[in-house]
């Protein structure tokens, strides 16, 4: 029966591997629409003219919210040791506590309980405390939640992590390139402009905002030299920029022919071979 309960709760709370009834569906819709009205009620909060007027309803419904996502966290903790990964009764939740996702979760609702048991006096300062301000700002971690109720996060993080490697060379590739150009048209521009051409570092500034083509028009070249360099720049960046969505789109397009031809297991949500079943 405790087990039973435990591979029930384990499912329940990961429709988006082992989930597949209509009480899977309901909890997934709650906590996604729970998910999207807190975000927008953080958003709300800054806005003195509903805030203000009503103050005690946002904070109610930050308390319902809180108790949610509290219980949901300590299910999930509960019942990880179901999943393959983390087997083991204790170290397997400590490890399924590290996780990215956990993480999440609990950052989440972490700044609630900060405020909580914060002292009144550290209470009144709050207004004026940054610390305190920032600790707030971790409340849209809720918006990353949503990432554990879509079926879709995972193909995209299946796409970055095989193709890390060419990613990263073409991040390489751009920041080599915005060096240069810096360099280039620094030396280029700097005696007419040395105010907005001061230095080197100074000039990334300009070097990224024209090779993303969005060009604020705050900064730009007005020597003949300095507008050959942005030219030659401008046709080498566009056809670098491109790579990396090229990558990225090839990837996608061979994690979804993999996806359509493999088994997922039930437990952990990992691809299953012909051969191999958990």
């Amino acid at each position: 029966m405790y087990h039973q309960t435990k591979r029930k709760v384990h499912s329940l709370l990961h429709p988006e591997i082992v989930g597949d009834n209509h009480w899977d569906k309901a909890i997934n819709i709650f906590i996604i629409i729970l998910i999207i009205l807190n975000v927008i009620g953080i958003m709300l909060e800054t806005v003195d003219s509903i805030y203000l007027p009503h103050k005690k309803f946002f904070h109610d419904f930050d308390v319902f919210s809180v108790i949610i996502f509290t219980i949901e966290y300590i299910l999930r903790v509960w019942s990880s040791n179901h999943d393959l990964r983390y087997q083991h009764k204790i170290h397997g939740r400590l490890r399924y506590m590290a996780s990215p996702a956990a993480l999440i979760d609990l950052f989440a609702i972490l700044p609630f309980y900060i405020f909580l048991f914060l002292p009144a006096g550290i209470m009144t300062i709050g207004s004026d405390f940054r610390l305190l301000r920032i600790l707030r700002l971790l409340r849209f971690f809720r918006l990353f939640r949503l990432t554990a109720y879509t079926k879709s996060t995972k193909l995209v993080l299946n796409v970055f992590k095989s193709r890390a490697h060419d990613l990263l060379l073409a991040f390489i590739l751009t920041t080599f390139l915005v060096i240069i150009t810096s360099c280039l048209v620094y030396f280029a521009e700097h005696d007419a402009q040395p105010e907005k051409f001061s230095s080197i570092p100074g000039t990334i500034y300009w070097a990224v905002t024209t090779l993303t083509t969005v060009g604020y028009g705050d900064i730009y070249p007005v020597t003949i030299l300095g507008k050959i360099f942005t030219i030659a720049i401008l046709f080498v960046g566009v056809a670098l920029l491109a790579l990396p969505a090229g990558i990225i789109t090839s990837g996608f397009i061979d994690e979804l022919r993999k996806t359509r031809k493999q088994k997922v297991c039930p437990h952990c949500g990992k691809p299953l071979t012909d051969h191999a079943e958990h």
